[in-house]
């Protein structure tokens, strides 16, 4: 069965700032904020959240259908889906557009500061998801505003069960918009500080979110993640990595393996568990979709 994923597809320009950016902004200026780091260490990689999640997917033995749009340079990342084997059915061309870039600088500590231009990915809303008897689940990554809304509106509509991963599209929304995503949606996946925001803007604590979908996971980077069922939270312990090389792309990793186990049926705490293996491997290795998952895997 197949799972699809809707969100971004971009290119990546990673550097690496060697002191830590703490160090570097006065709090008492913000309000006057000219900075500049020198960042020695420069590449570009795949990625954007339906390719990197497509990709952790794909590792694990799945059928990723990413829903994402490319502009007139994205021919390449077109032709490595195809390398990786992944159905490039739902990704739509849009000429005189960029394909989505992101320029993240990390520091020593992996805090992290991205722009994101997002070109193609505002076009999104175009393709659309209709009811098809070989894919078993969704999710709704960060995208467009408007394919956002209406992917979550089309999955409903085709019976098909979706996890809703708003990440750095949150802010986008506001509590009427999230609540609505919620009472959409399956499952709700976001970070601690994603979390907070979401209970905010909401109203809704974790555990009143918990019990109007099957499920919330709320990831807590090295200390693991929470699994909300019912209003009941467990604790799922973080693993640890072999060494911490790069987080860029890790909660995307995590979610691919979220689906992967939610295709099996597995409990949601069981899916978490998964996740924070799979998250723990791509830490070790620079970029968001350079990691190997062959022969890396302990039984869940």
């Amino acid at each position: 069965m197949a799972a699809v994923i809707c969100g971004s597809l971009a290119f990546d320009t990673i550097m690496s700032f060697e002191g830590r950016f703490a160090e570097q902004i006065l709090p008492e200026q913000l309000h006057i904020l000219n900075v500049s780091f020198l960042v020695p260490a420069l590449r570009r990689d795949f990625g954007g959240c339906a390719g990197n999640i497509a990709y952790s997917l794909k590792m694990l033995g799945g059928e990723p259908l990413p829903m994402a749009t490319v502009g007139s340079d994205g021919y390449g990342y077109v032709a490595r889906l195809h390398s990786l084997g992944i159905s490039t059915q739902y990704v739509r061309e849009v000429d005189e557009t960029y394909t989505a870039q992101a320029m993240i600088m990390t520091d020593r500590d992996n805090n992290q500061i991205t722009a994101f231009h997002p070109g193609a990915m505002m076009h999104a809303h175009v393709t659309r998801i209709e009811p098809r008897p070989d894919v078993k689940l969704g999710i709704i990554s960060p995208d467009g505003r408007d394919a956002m809304i209406q992917h979550a509106q089309q999955f409903k509509s085709a019976g098909i069960p979706f996890v809703f991963d708003p990440g750095q599209g949150l802010p986008m929304f506001d509590g009427r918009e999230l609540a609505a995503f919620i009472e959409l949606s399956t499952w709700v996946t976001v970070n601690d500080y994603e979390g907070k925001m979401l209970s905010e803007r909401t109203g809704w604590s974790s555990a009143e979110i918990s019990r109007r979908v099957q499920g919330l996971v709320v990831t807590l980077g090295g200390e693991g993640c929470e699994v909300w069922v019912a209003g009941e939270k467990t604790l799922v312990p973080a693993v640890k990595a072999r060494e911490i090389v790069d987080p860029t792309g890790c909660g995307d990793a995590w979610r691919g393996a979220l689906l992967h186990g939610l295709e099996q049926d597995w409990p949601l705490a069981r899916c978490a568990r998964l996740g924070n293996q799979v998250g723990a491997i791509k830490i070790a290795s620079r970029g968001p979709q350079n990691y190997s998952l062959q022969d890396a895997l302990p039984r869940p």
